[in-house]
C-alpha cells in the first residue's frame, strides 16, 4: 500500500499539468480565434482547480489506480466551454482550437521524456522518483492525446472531424455528440478501447523517442 501512495504521489504533478495545461490551450486558442467565453470565465488559466473534476479527475482515476494497482488510468476534467459561433471561421477554426489540447500534451510528452533521460543512474531513490514521475508524464500525455483525438464527439477528435468533414456529412455525424460518453465508456468496458488506443500509443511513443533521442521503456 505504501508502494502504491507513493506512486499516486508521483504521478499526481504531470496528471494535473497534463490535465490543466490541456484544457487551458483549448481556451486560450479559442481567444486567439475570436471566442473568448472560456477567458471570460476564468478558464485560461494554470490553476488546476478551475479544471477538476471531483468525479472524473479525482474520484474515477484514484479508484481505477487502486483496482490497477497504478498499471491503468482513466478519468476527465472539465471541458472549457467554447461558443464555436463566436470564432471567425467556426468549421474551419474549430479545428485549431479541438487540436490545441492534443497538441499541447504532445509537447509535454516530449518534454518529461527529455527528463526522463537526462534522470540520474537507476541506484539513486531520488532518480528513480524522477524517473517515475517522467514516464508517467510521457504516458499520461500520450494518453490524453491518442484518447482525445478518436474521431468521436464531443472528443477532440471528433471536432477535427466536423472542421474536416464536407458539410453534408459533419452535419449528421455533429448529432451523434449525445452518445459518445456512453460510446467511450462502452468501449472501455469491453476492452475495445484499449485495443484501439495502444497501436497509436506505440505510434506516438516511438515518435517521441525518435525526436527526443530518448529510450524509454514500454510501460510504467
Amino acid at each position: 500500500m505504501e508502494v502504491l501512495l507513493a506512486k499516486i504521489a508521483l504521478a499526481a504533478v504531470p496528471v494535473v499539468l497534463a490535465i490543466t495545461l490541456h484544457e487551458a490551450a483549448h481556451g486560450y486558442v479559442a481567444r486567439r480565434f475570436g471566442d473568448s467565453t472560456a477567458w471570460m470565465l476564468g478558464r485560461v488559466t494554470l490553476n488546476p482547480l478551475k479544471h477538476i473534476d471531483p468525479v472524473g479527475t479525482v474520484l474515477v482515476p484514484l479508484g481505477i489506480l487502486l483496482l490497477t494497482g497504478g498499471s491503468f488510468l482513466f478519468g476527465w476534467a472539465k471541458p472549457v466551454p467554447v461558443n464555436f459561433g463566436n470564432l471567425r471561421h467556426p468549421k474551419r477554426d474549430m479545428l485549431w482550437v479541438a487540436a490545441a489540447g492534443p497538441g499541447v500534451n504532445f509537447v509535454m510528452a516530449l518534454a518529461w521524456a527529455l527528463v526522463y533521460g537526462l534522470a540520474g543512474g537507476d541506484g539513486a531513490s531520488t532518480s528513480a522518483a524522477l524517473k517515475y514521475m517522467s514516464l508517467t508524464g510521457v504516458f499520461i500525455n500520450l494518453s490524453l492525446m491518442v484518447l482525445n483525438l478518436l474521431p468521436i464527439l464531443p472528443l477532440d477528435g471528433g471536432r477535427i472531424a466536423v472542421s474536416l468533414l464536407p458539410h453534408s456529412l459533419a452535419v449528421p455525424f455533429s448529432r451523434t455528440e449525445p452518445f459518445g460518453f456512453f460510446i467511450v465508456i462502452a468501449l472501455l468496458v469491453t476492452g475495445f478501447l484499449g485495443t484501439l488506443m495502444w497501436p497509436l500509443m506505440g505510434i506516438a511513443l516511438a515518435l517521441v523517442e525518435s525526436l527526443t533521442g530518448v529510450s524509454l521503456p514500454g510501460g510504467l
